[in-house]
């Protein structure tokens, strides 16, 4: 019962979305209790047609045609309004955390993982969902429960007091063991974040596994039967627990039902209606009673998803990248945002870096770049480069420091600003089927220029700002995502590593064509790579090791590099 209130106040707060209210929440669960009041009544209308003379039954039969007519509207109206309702919330709930992942600092993702995440939107969203459903379903069973159990107070209130005490007894009883089940439930819950984190490896690592049979055999019986196993048998007992309880609170009934037939007579004179009012009565709500019993193990996993979903709301709001999160936030007005350089003083970011088992610090670092120049960041594996560019980007948040857009500090405020001067492809990039936010004119002729510059118009075709595959090379598919950087024209382009994946004839375009043709068309330009051969290209090679920046070597210093490099082709 305690479950049952937790998620009918967690659905009214979350009465905020597209098609449903507090009011339309309110009629649902009142057409369940009339429901529930109706189908109670007959078991009134039953018992006293038993004993009534023909005169009153004559009188009963409009009022047992009444509620014929009631129960099923009631139920009916219930029903659809309450679908309404779950549906509605279950996309607020899918929507509000989209929107608190969007809104949460980069780093914080990363930290939370998206095994975690994938479950809270599926699985934790999902049990919710359920539950939410099974609401206007308890309310009537309980409508019909109490309903009886009014009746019967109206034959005998001393009969009633007893059998409440038998009740509450009962009751207490179940609760006990339960509270086991929840444990069962919770620890199953904890597992699906491992499970999510092994289907995640699974999918992106198939090649993987399939080409190595010894770690393929270790990743199934040492990590995914384990886990899948041990969340089944938590489940398993979970159910099992509620099962027994169940089993007991019914025996306890049947009981109290014997207790009334057998033991009662023998030292009270109770009345046969009373007697015969009270077996019926019983009898009646045997079921009922037993489908809210089947449906508490529901509510106890949508109350552990609750607090799932709670702390990981808490977690993302830790550090709130922005206070509040719309999508129109995002756009830039028409034309080229003006600026001059971009500078950071003293910055510095630590993160735990779970491959080496230590925290990392980057900086502090000074650095300032100025418009129109194109920039090297290189250095060994896991000397900064990323991090230095994420942060460059504002995509990761400095612990010290500032960053500085001309003499404009970066904050939360304004944060945004920083973001839309750059046209980014990762070295860890996802490739969208759609030109998402390039709503443009002359979109899809230009999409096709670019796609013959970049050598894909054969494989990919546009049709209304859709791509007609992305299913390509790796190679093909970082074209494909410099094709979305082309379209966006921002001021900076930064590119992750971007020649990796790329032959030798197009790494080449890409060294000596495409950048030097983003450098003519006043485009900045940052390039973290390890093409030791192509540094001669940049006007400034900025090395890190280790977080810090050990050189920053401008264009005098690069002549001999950039005369080496065309020497060698």
């Amino acid at each position: 019962m305690v479950d049952l209130i937790k998620l009918v106040r967690i659905l009214v707060r979350s009465s905020k979305g597209t098609g449903f209210s507090k009011v339309l929440i309110f009629f649902s669960m009142v057409t369940g209790v009339i429901a529930g009041i109706a189908n109670a009544g007959f078991i009134v209308v039953i018992n006293t047609a038993l004993s009534a003379g023909p005169a009153a039954r004559s009188r009963l039969i409009w009022i047992f045609a009444a509620l014929c007519i009631v129960l099923p509207v009631s139920r009916f109206l219930s029903a659809v309004l309450l679908s309404r309702i779950v549906q509605s919330a279950r996309a607020e709930m899918e929507l509000r955390l989209c929107r608190r992942i969007l809104a949460a600092p980069l780093r914080q993702i990363e930290e939370i993982g998206p095994p975690r995440l994938f479950a809270a939107l599926t699985d934790d969203v999902g049990t919710i969902a359920v539950a939410f459903g099974n609401i206007p379903v308890l309310l009537r069973l309980i409508a019909v429960v109490v309903g009886c159990l009014v009746y019967l107070g109206w034959l005998s209130w001393w009969l009633l007091l007893l059998v409440i005490v038998s009740l509450a007894v009962a009751t207490v009883t179940y609760q006990v063991p339960t509270a086991l089940g929840r444990q069962h439930f919770k620890r199953s819950r904890e597992l699906s974040d491992v499970l999510f984190q092994h289907f995640r490896g699974l999918t992106e690592g198939i090649k993987e596994l399939k080409i190595h049979g010894q770690r393929r055999r270790a990743f199934t019986v040492q990590h995914l039967e384990p886990t899948a196993r041990s969340r089944a048998q938590n489940r398993i007992g979970a159910q099992t627990v509620f099962a027994v309880a169940e089993s007991w609170t019914q025996l306890t009934t049947f009981l109290i039902l014997g207790l009334l037939l057998f033991a009662l007579p023998a030292f009270h004179n109770v009345g046969l209606v009373a007697l015969t009012g009270y077996v019926i009565g019983f009898l009646y709500i045997l079921n009922p009673m037993e489908a809210i019993l089947s449906r508490f193990p529901d509510m106890s996993q949508a109350v552990i998803a609750v607090q799932q979903l709670q702390r990981l709301d808490l977690q993302l709001d830790e550090k709130a990248d922005v206070a509040d999160w719309h999508p129109a936030g995002s756009e830039r007005a028409e034309g080229e945002p003006q600026w001059n350089r971009l500078t950071l003083a003293a910055v510095t970011h630590q993160y735990y870096n779970e491959k080496d088992e230590r925290n990392f610090t980057l900086g502090p670092v000074d650095l300032t770049i100025q418009r129109g120049e194109c920039i090297f960041l290189v250095g060994g594996n896991g000397s900064g480069k990323t991090t230095l560019a994420k942060l460059i980007m504002g995509l990761y948040l400095p612990e010290s420091g500032e960053v500085r857009l001309d003499d404009e500090p970066i904050d939360d405020a304004n944060r945004e600003k920083l973001r839309s001067l750059f046209s980014v492809v990762f070295s860890d990039f996802f490739l969208f089927d759609t030109l998402l936010g390039l709503d443009k004119p002359h979109l899809v002729a230009e999409t096709q220029r670019y796609l013959a510059y970049l050598q894909l118009e054969s494989k990919v075709k546009v049709d209304g700002g859709t791509l007609s595959t992305i299913n390509l090379s790796q190679g093909q598919r970082k074209r494909l995502a410099l094709l979305t950087a082309y379209l966006e024209d921002r001021p900076i382009y930064l590119f992750d590593e971007w020649a990796a994946d790329q032959d030798p004839q197009f790494k080449e375009v890409f060294y000596r064509q495409l950048l030097p043709s983003l450098k003519a068309r006043g485009k900045t330009v940052v390039v973290i790579s390890h093409d030791d051969r192509y540094y001669g290209m940049a006007e400034r090679l900025i090395k890190l090791d280790s977080g810090k920046v050990i050189s920053d070597r401008e264009a005098p210093e690069l002549r001999e590099l950039r005369v080496g490099a065309a020497s060698r082709t």
